[in-house]
């Protein structure tokens, strides 16, 4: 009976001799002791990436800008204009005094019009008729020998006008007439190559009929002041149209957003663990459309173009501006497109991925003789693959025992951009082949599970580039905040309203996916600066 019991003991000893061996041996011999990464292919670091972008700027100057910027002219006209009627020897004259009102502005495909009423009054003051009597031409209507003047006290009682008592042939006369009439003035606007806006302004003027009636003589004195107020206007009219043109005022406007675009901006960490990036903008290009016009605005319409890149530091460009304007043909209004790089270090790609891919076993079913939990995940760059190292705990689940191991499997695979998704997969799943034997004893066991352990990959290598997008966004989103500043009479609204990726790089450290940041600009002038 003891020699049973002892030949147990011993055999028990040997089993666990045995396991113990094994496990010594998978532990001496296995990879998890080492474990040899393939060589990798370093990559040159990216260089800074420069890509162009456009920014369509309309500016709509509201009618009521325009306006107010017109009551600044002159108000008051007043002037004295030659009588082509009379005697010989009148010295009759004409004052007109006209006050303008307020202008009214409405805006049509074709043009511009402002119009005002004009009210006023004509003073025809003065001697009708020769001094010394008579009313005609010296020695009578017939000349020499002819008609003489009429005698001292000729005319009605009182004289020829009401309140000239005592005068005879040479009669007084203040009379006061009330005047209104219209001034209508239309302009075509242009925009010069120059930088310069012609106005094209033609004035028009109406005056209202104001007759009077000397020695039974009915005279249009509107006909006779018309010509006069024509050219008194006109000639403001051609000043104001000089100094329109002349004005600097979208030059200066123009130039000062030139500067504030010719910067660098700061978009800091664009994912966590990033280092802070800075968007260059560098305008380099000016157009613009012809000026369009609507019932409640005049709209100019601006385009720049700029190179744009991402650098690790803020820097400051060079942006010479341009002395000529591009004229082009309309275009969209309001348009912002913006394209940006996004880097993001392989070590945040390893933390997503493994986010994704820990505790994932495979075979799924676990229907095999060995199954395999993912662990840990690292990515990494190697010529244009990428490297994906697993650490894998593996267990045969078939004998008795349940022998396992612990290895890290390399997984070959190439970055792909999914457009449509906006995400990065791994396409082209392979397994190194040094890495089948990686379990040691299980080596047989682990080449069964290679195709369970490459579908596992196909199906979960990818990452969501949304919060990356998201965080470029943001920064985008702040960059366009810098220029919605209110100036005095000048109101920006600007904002991003998508963000695309459309492109994929990498080197030895970083991924880059080049994205298109897409928004909205509109400049409103409330009011004009006074010239």
């Amino acid at each position: 009976m003891q020699r049973h019991w002892g030949k147990l003991v011993v055999g028990a000893l040997i089993v666990i001799l045995l396991v113990a061996g094994a496990f010594g041996a998978m532990r001496w011999f296995g990879p998890s002791a080492s474990t040899r990464q393939p060589n990798l292919v370093q990559i040159p670091p990216l260089a800074p990436v420069s890509r162009s972008s456009q920014i369509v700027l309309p500016a709509a100057i509201a009618m009521t800008a325009i306006r107010d910027a017109m009551e600044r002219a002159p108000r008051e006209l007043s002037g004295k204009p030659e009588l082509p009627f009379g005697p010989p020897g009148s010295n009759m004259e004409l004052i007109y005094q006209v006050t303008r009102g307020g202008f009214a502005v409405a805006g049509r495909p074709e043009g511009l019009t402002l119009s005002t009423s004009l009210n006023g009054s004509l003073r025809l003051t003065g001697q009708f008729g020769p001094p010394g009597g008579g009313f005609g031409p010296p020695g009578g209507f017939g000349g020499p020998g002819g008609f003489p003047g009429p005698p001292p006290g000729f005319g009605p009682p009182g004289g020829l006008f009401p309140g000239n008592q005592g005068q005879s042939a040479q009669n007084e006369s203040d009379r006061r007439i009330d005047v209104r009439g219209n001034l209508e003035l239309t302009a075509r606007p242009e925009l010069l190559p120059g930088w310069r806006v012609a106005p094209n302004l033609v004035s028009q003027v109406t005056i209202g009929d104001a007759s009077i009636s000397i020695l039974g003589m009915t005279i249009n004195l509107s006909n006779e002041m018309k010509p006069t107020l024509e050219r008194t206007i006109n000639e403001q009219v051609s000043s104001l149209q000089k100094q329109l043109a002349d004005s600097s005022m979208v030059e200066e406007a123009a130039k000062k957003q030139w500067a504030q675009m010719c910067r660098s901006i700061s978009l800091g960490a664009t994912a966590p663990g990033a280092p802070n990036l800075w968007l260059e903008l560098r305008p380099t290009r000016a157009f613009a459309a012809q000026p369009r016009i609507d019932q409640s605005a005049v709209m100019l319409t601006f385009g720049v173009q700029a190179e744009t890149r991402i650098v690790p530091t803020e820097t400051k460009p060079d942006c010479p501006f341009p002395a000529q304007l591009e004229m082009v043909q309309q275009m969209e209004q309001g348009q912002v497109n913006i394209a940006l790089p996004v880097d993001i270090p392989f070590t945040e790609i390893s933390r997503v991925m493994e986010a994704q891919l820990k505790g994932k076993v495979f075979p799924e079913d676990r229907s095999g003789s060995f199954t395999a939990t993912i662990q840990s995940v690292n990515v990494a760059a190697s010529g244009d693959r990428l490297l994906i190292s697993l650490g894998v705990k593996a267990n045969e689940t078939k004998s008795w025992f349940g022998f396992g191991a612990s290895a890290v499997i390399h997984v070959w695979g190439r970055p792909a951009l999914d457009r449509e998704r906006q995400m990065l997969r791994i396409n082209n799943i392979q397994v190194d082949i040094d890495s089948e034997a990686a379990f040691g004893l299980l080596g047989m066991a682990a080449r069964a599970a290679v195709p369970h352990l490459e579908k596992a990959l196909a199906d979960n290598s990818t990452v969501d580039l949304a919060q990356f997008a998201t965080n470029a966004r943001r920064s985008i989103d702040a960059a366009i905040a810098d220029f919605q500043r209110t100036a005095s009479g000048v109101r920006v609204d600007a904002t991003a309203t998508d963000l695309r990726l459309v492109g994929l790089e990498f080197d030895s450290k970083v991924l880059r996916v080049i994205g298109e940041a897409d928004g909205t600009v509109r400049v409103t002038v409330t009011a004009l600066p006074a010239q």
